[in-house]
């Protein structure tokens, strides 16, 4: 039977696919591997994407590899390359293993570290949370797989203590595990572009293979992921549960499904509150290991809290508890049995935490793709199913979960997008390359982006601001690290070069010597009446002692009353899909899942509550008693952004984006109405964007502010969903 390490076999039944050639694919690896993937694992045959994806792999393509979690991925792409290093005596660093997560890295260590010995090879880990001496050790004596981030990969090539050309001098190939979680956002830029040097640096390609288990636009993603040289080298979606397994594929984001929906157990309940959602996990599935999903920190310091006032055996895990504690949430986790564990989504790509036997969703997850994943933790033992029980706090969160069921039930997923116009992570990666040779040509720098937009000639407007500041210095036609870097990025060695995402100022948590974790500053600023009470690690603690300058803060235990906050937390706006998906609910749709009769109740009421916003033919405008005018568009926050600004006449000029509906002004009548639609569809304006917004760009500085400000306008920008509004018929409701 087919199984992957660590999990146990499907009920697979079918003999070996055949290669190009007629031959079993797996036969294609080299000997002592097969020899041990069927005596040490015991594997009978392998899984249906490992052999799909031996062929185009063994031959050097690029690829993206998806299949549903727990398919067996990192196998899939893991086995060929241990494969070639044996055949085609591969030798030094060859395989870069990049991974968004660091607890990820440290989870499949193990596992790589014993498939790698069966031929002889290495693997070692580097990241952040690495000892020094262990960086060493992996400089003096290269491993052969390295597992890394890709803030790491640039703190290697910019440190004077790497010699980074002997590093990577032999590199072959590089997996990106999780590859969607890099493509949608700019750490998937700052990928590209430190991968795009690497080549350079080395003078070859080198294979890029990404492993998904969720997208909605494979060809785009595989095309994203080869970055220069996409159209330039052969490159193959292996996805044998789609219709894209050829590289030719024309599956995109459309209106038919893109992924086969996988069966389920799931239910969606109303609870009302957090206080109700912690007797209902508390109550049910005793006896059983729960894994609780949260959108925010917060909520799971606060439900944390609450399942261990009930007694319930309670782990936490999110990004402001310490390392130790979250290791030693997760260890605990996996080796109990009654138990929960609640997380926000860092247990949600792939770490193991044993195996799960149910998974509880607080509200609503912000996207389908990570629902998917979220689910995929459960249902990999045989004779179990996957499952998931949504709780929803409240109303708003109940028509979030109904809309995101309805959307999965259809088997629809997230296309993923890279965020347009990056001018800040290519500012950062001209004053990285500067750092990395020292001094670099004015007139070839951008050789070493290979013709990768927008690290081109096109940038050159950036680059002469750098130099205008002072961010960089001039010799002749020789660029270099000016005062204005060293004064901004400079510190500890240029570290805050190496990251392209910004993290707000926190305060680091100790009691006695044991660090807890991070809390936002304003939890020791405002204002209190007796003891300031903290809540970090599901337990409260009382502070005793504030070091400002060290940013650091003292604590000891207490029974009750601690308070957690973190800046930025909460659900982020909704997707212009996933607007409509629960409009269509509002209007009568249910998902196909099963709801209790609380959600059916709570879900009538929201019809009739709802019912003068919504229409199927178009959108509504309702004019209240009070005076207000909303316009209920149902089509998210970055469409309503964008629609505000280009409306800027006939829209209410003090208001907050909304993800349902815009407020217009309270004069307006509907003939005005129609002119001003009419004349924005030829007109569609990026929003309007405050300069304080510009904290969140980091290396905003390092941008002519108009650029700056322009980015995140675009970013914030839907023009498509936009257009597609404007011309929908509107009426006008009297409530």
């Amino acid at each position: 039977m087919t199984a992957t390490a660590g999990h146990p076999a499907d009920d697979g039944s079918g003999e070996d696919g055949p290669g190009e050639d007629g031959s079993p694919a797996a036969e294609r690896l080299h000997p002592v591997l097969l020899h041990h993937i069927v005596n040490t694992l015991g594997w009978r045959q392998l899984r249906e994407l490992q052999e799909a994806a031996l062929v185009p792999l063994l031959a050097g393509d690029d690829a993206v590899l998806l299949a549903a979690t727990a398919s067996g991925k990192t196998e899939a792409a893991v086995f060929p390359m241990l494969s070639r290093m044996a055949d085609e005596q591969w030798t030094g660093l060859s395989v870069l293993y990049v991974c968004p997560l660091k607890a990820l890295l440290n989870n499949l260590e193990p596992r790589l570290t014993t498939y790698s010995s069966w031929l002889g090879r290495r693997v070692a880990v580097w990241h952040g949370d690495v000892a020094a001496s262990a960086r060493q050790a992996i400089l003096r004596d290269r491993p052969d797989l390295l597992l890394t981030t890709p803030e790491s990969i640039e703190a290697m090539l910019v440190s004077v203590n790497v010699d980074h050309a002997r590093l990577f001098a032999d590199l072959r190939a590089v997996v990106v595990d999780e590859v969607h979680a890099f493509a949608g956002d700019d750490r998937g830029w700052h990928l590209l572009a430190v991968l795009e040097r690497l080549s350079h640096a080395i003078g070859r390609p080198v294979q890029r293979i990404g492993l998904s288990a969720t997208v909605g636009n494979p060809p785009e993603l595989l095309g994203w992921l080869q970055g220069a040289g996409s159209g330039r080298r052969p490159g193959r979606v292996v996805a044998p549960h789609l219709d894209s397994a050829s590289p030719h594929s024309a599956v995109t984001a459309s209106a038919k499904p893109v992924a086969t929906v996988p069966t389920g157990q799931i239910e969606l309940d109303y609870v009302g509150s957090l206080q109700n959602a912690a007797t209902v996990i508390a109550a049910l599935h005793r006896g059983e290991k729960r894994l609780v999903f949260c959108e925010s920190r917060q909520e799971v310091e606060q439900l944390g809290q609450l399942l261990r006032m009930k007694g319930v055996t309670t782990f936490l895990s999110h990004a402001s508890l310490a390392l130790d504690e979250r290791r030693r949430s997760e260890q605990a986790f996996s080796e109990a049995r009654d138990c929960v564990i609640v997380s926000t989504s860092t247990l949600e790509l792939g770490v193991d935490v044993g195996d799960l036997d149910r998974v509880i969703q607080l509200g609503a997850p912000r996207s389908v793709a990570s629902f998917l994943q979220r689910l995929g933790r459960t249902g990999r033992r045989a004779g179990t199913t996957r499952n998931c029980l949504f709780l929803a706090p409240d109303r708003p969160s109940l028509l979030r979960a109904a809309g995101l069921l309805l959307l999965w039930g259809r088997g629809w997923v997230e296309p993923v997008v890279a965020p347009p116009e990056p001018r800040h992570i290519v500012a950062q990666q001209i004053l990285a390359l500067c750092l990395q040779e020292r001094q670099v040509g004015g007139q070839v720098w951008h050789d070493w982006w290979n013709g990768l937009e927008p690290f081109t000639r096109t940038a050159d407007v950036i680059m002469r601001y750098l130099v205008e500041q002072g961010y960089l210095q001039r010799d002749g036609d020789m660029l270099f690290i000016g005062p204005e870097a060293e004064l901004r990025f400079g510190h500890r060695h240029f570290m805050a070069m190496t990251a392209v995402f910004t993290a707000p100022p926190e305060f680091t948590v100790l009691a006695g010597r044991t660090e807890l974790g991070w809390i936002d500053p304003s939890l020791l600023t405002e204002q209190v009446h007796g003891p300031r009470r903290l809540l970090l690690a599901g337990r409260s603690w009382q502070v005793t002692y504030i070091d400002w300058k060290r940013r650091r803060c003292f604590v000891e235990p207490v029974d009750s009353g601690g308070k957690a906050r973190w800046t930025g937390s909460g659900v982020a706006g909704l997707s212009f899909e996933l607007g409509r998906a629960m409009r269509e609910v509002v209007l009568g749709a249910d998902p196909p899942v099963a709801l209790t009769r609380r959600a059916t109740d709570q879900l009538a009421e929201l019809r009739e509550l709802h019912l003068p916003a919504v229409h199927p033919g178009g959108t509504v405008i309702t004019r209240l008693a009070s005076g207000d005018v909303h316009w209920w568009t149902w089509a998210g926050f970055r469409t309503n952004a964008t629609l505000t600004s280009t409306l800027a006449g006939l829209t209410d000029p003090v208001q907050e984006h909304n993800d349902l509906y815009l407020r217009l002004r309270r004069d307006l009548t509907p003939a005005q109405w129609r002119g001003g639609v009419v004349d924005a569809v030829d007109r569609l304006c990026l929003p309007e964007v405050d300069e304080k917004a510009l904290t969140g760009l980091k290396f905003n500085t390092a941008l002519p502010q108009r650029l700056a400000l322009a980015t995140l306008a675009t970013r914030l920008a839907d023009l498509p969903a936009a257009l597609d509004v404007l011309r929908e018929p509107s009426r006008f409701v009297i409530s």
